[in-house]
This record gives C-alpha cells, sequence and structure tokens, in this order.
C-alpha cells in the first residue's frame, strides 16, 4: 500500500553543511496495518512523516501509495499535500474552540471542493463519531471535552475524509500516563476496526510494542531495524535496539565457532561458554555482545537440573529491589553484574549464592561495536 524507498530529506541551514534528517529510508506497509516509526528524539521519524504526508520536500527517493506515485525525485513527481488524501493528527490537536464536536468533525467535508449534500455529511460524520465513541457527545462544545475525547474527536475529523493512510505524529504525548494507557487500546481498537493504513510517530517503547503490527527503529537519521514486535524485543540486531526497547544486559565475549543448534554460536563470556542466538553468521574469533532480557535470567537457590543445553553459572546476589510484582535481582558473577527479574516468591538475601540459568535462544548476539545494522 505504502513505499517509501531511499528517501532523504535535508534541512539547510544558514551556516555549515545541510543537515541530513532522513538517510535512505526505505520501508514496505501493507494495506490495512499498523507501522510504527520508533525513535529517540532528533532521529528522523517525524521527517518522514512529514515527507510522506507532503509537509516537506524530500532531496531523494520515492514514496508511492496504492500503486502511485507521490513523490520521486527521478521522474520529477510531486503530489502537493491538498491531493494527497491523508489524514493527520499531530501532538497538538487543533481542536476548533468555538465548534461544537459534530461541527468539527465535518468541517473538512464542508470545505472540500467535491459538495456533499447534508445528509450525506451528517452520515459520514455520526459514522465516524460512533467509530470514536463520540456520537453522544455530537452537541456538546468542544472546549468541555477531556483531553481522551478531544484525541478521538481530532481522529474522527482526520478518518471523516475517509483517507488512503493515517498520519499520527506522538498523538498520546500531551495526555497523562493512566489516560495515554487507556487510549492505546482505543486507538488499536479504532484502527482495527476501520481497517485504515497507519503510519504512527513516537519514541514511547511501549506504544511502539502495544500498536504495531510492525516496528521501524531509527537512530540519526538511518533506519536501523524493521520488523514485528516481538521479533524486535526478542531479536534486536544492534545494542542500539537493544538498549532502546527495554531494559538489557550486555555481555562481551569472543565467538568460539558453531554452537549445537540452528543459529547457535559457542561464545565465550565472563559468565563462561555459552551458546547463543545469531540469525547471522559470525567469524570464528569475532567480539559480539551477548544481550539477555532480565526476564529471562533464571535464577535459583539450589543447582538448576541438566538436560537440554542451556547455559548455566553460579554467582552472588549483590542488591535486590523489591517492586510488588516482581523483584529486581543484581547478580555479581565474577566481576560481571547481571540484571534478572523474577517473581517476589524468590527470597534469596543479599550476599548469598545463587544459580544462573538462561536459555541459549534468549541469549542475543548483537555487534559489540556498532549502534547501526
Amino acid at each position: 500500500m505504502l513505499g517509501v524507498r531511499s528517501l532523504n530529506t535535508e534541512y539547510k541551514i544558514a551556516q555549515g553543511p545541510a543537515v541530513r534528517a532522513a538517510k535512505n529510508v526505505s520501508f514496505e506497509v501493507p494495506t490495512g496495518k499498523f507501522f510504527t516509526l520508533l525513535g529517540p528524539s532528533g532521529c528522523g521519524k517525524t521527517t518522514t512523516l512529514r515527507s510522506i504526508a507532503g509537509l516537506e520536500r524530500p532531496t531523494s527517493g520515492e514514496i508511492e501509495v496504492g500503486g502511485k506515485l507521490i513523490y520521486s525525485s527521478q521522474q520529477n513527481v510531486f503530489v502537493p499535500l491538498n491531493r494527497r488524501n491523508f489524514g493527520m493528527v499531530f501532538q497538538s490537536y487543533a481542536i476548533w474552540p468555538h465548534m461544537t464536536v459534530y461541527a468539527n468533525a465535518a468541517f473538512p467535508l464542508e470545505v472540500r471542493k467535491k459538495s456533499l449534500t447534508k445528509t450525506e455529511i451528517r452520515d459520514k460524520v455520526m459514522r465516524v463519531l460512533h467509530a470514536v465513541a463520540l456520537d453522544e457527545y455530537a452537541d456538546r462544545d468542544a472546549t468541555k471535552l477531556s483531553g481522551g475525547q478531544q484525541q478521538r474527536l481530532a481522529l474522527a475529523r482526520a478518518l471523516v475524509m475517509e483517507p488512503e493512510l493515517l498520519l499520527l505524529d506522538e498523538p498520546l504525548s500531551n495526555l497523562d500516563a493512566k489516560l495515554r494507557e487507556r487510549m492505546r487500546f482505543e486507538l488499536k481498537r479504532i484502527q482495527r476496526d476501520l481497517g485504515v493504513t497507519t503510519i504512527y510517530v513516537t519514541h514511547d517503547q511501549s506504544e511502539a510494542l502495544a500498536l504495531s503490527h510492525e516496528i521501524a527503529v531509527m537512530n540519526e537519521g538511518e533506519i536501523i531495524q524493521v520488523g514485528s514486535p516481538r521479533a524486535i524485543y526478542e531479536r534486536p540486531r544492534t545494542k542500539f535496539v537493544a538498549e532502546f526497547i527495554g531494559t538489557c544486559n550486555f555481555i562481551d565475549g569472543v565467538v568460539l565457532g558453531k554452537g549445537t543448534r540452528d543459529h547457535a554460536w559457542q561464545v565465550r563470556s565472563p559468565l563462561g561458554d555459552w551458546q547463543a542466538f545469531s540469525e547471522d553468521p559470525l567469524q570464528e574469533g569475532g567480539k559480539v555482545s551477548l544481550s539477555i532480557r532480565p526476564e529471562n535470567v533464571e535464577l535459583s537457590d539450589e543447582p538448576f537440573s541438566t538436560g537440554a543445553p542451556t547455559n548455566l553459572c553460579k554467582g552472588v546476589v549483590d542488591q535486590k529491589v523489591f517492586l510488588g510484582d516482581f523483584i529486581d535481582f543484581q547478580v555479581k558473577v565474577g566481576e560481571t553484574l547481571l540484571l534478572a527479574r523474577t517473581h517476589p516468591s524468590l527470597r534469596t538475601p543479599v550476599g548469598d549464592p545463587i544459580h544462573v540459568r538462561v536459555a541459549p535462544e534468549k541469549c542475543v548476539v548483537v555487534s559489540a561495536n556498532s549502534a547501526t545494522a
């Protein structure tokens, strides 16, 4: 549905060279899917979204929607913003304060060139207000809505035009934490029910994991990794991705050779000679880092029984923090500190020995030196 190919966008500044905000950005989004551009501030995600919207003119590359080019540097194509039929919602909802909920949602239909009857407009408006659960508030002044309701009204106004593409730039960032969490479910339901292809920009990892069919992690203007939320979280390809999405242990090591399973490699590390997962072939003697999520570090007061190939070592409880539904343990193995997240039923005191186990498939090899793929 959406194809972005080798997109480059630059900003000229008064002094010095132009700033490359998006560098060779490429990705595909199938029809009806929810695709998220995720990354820290200044990574190029909003620039990419604005380039798709037509708010920025890229330097080079191609953007295609529904089989039609809307931008191509080679073919000198640039379809203006008002001819792209995209719905957009940004951090500021830009609700018209002097209008009712109904009037806000109806406004895009009333000013468009293709005229509709009042009945047609009402049918379309009430359908989208029902989709965002605001149909009962149609006659209410927009300023009397809560923050979450205003966010849904902004969505309704974007959806009433039946856009080919819905572009969302951090639309939940102005909401408080509890409302933001609730609105994730609402946004996911609306997108699923309407089936509109959606491009979402956020720096919030939890939002990206909760909402997306697929995520593109960006840094310094480039896409580092694209994949499903589970693949991005469980199979990061670089330190940057592993560190940006959640908490991670990084253990440096040296590749000894192939392991006993597919995609398994034997790695010598301060924790011992462990098996680790890598989709890419590794060079014997090469330096790597092992990425291990704290929830994948198993702890026990007693030695683990042997059986299936596994990674074992023994350490000492250095610190622990009770956090209600789990406990964070810091375990010292030699000179290495390992963070583990366990059930609060484990009560091993600080200073006592403890046994550690990590499944090889949960011990993921990432590049030791580079932040990009």
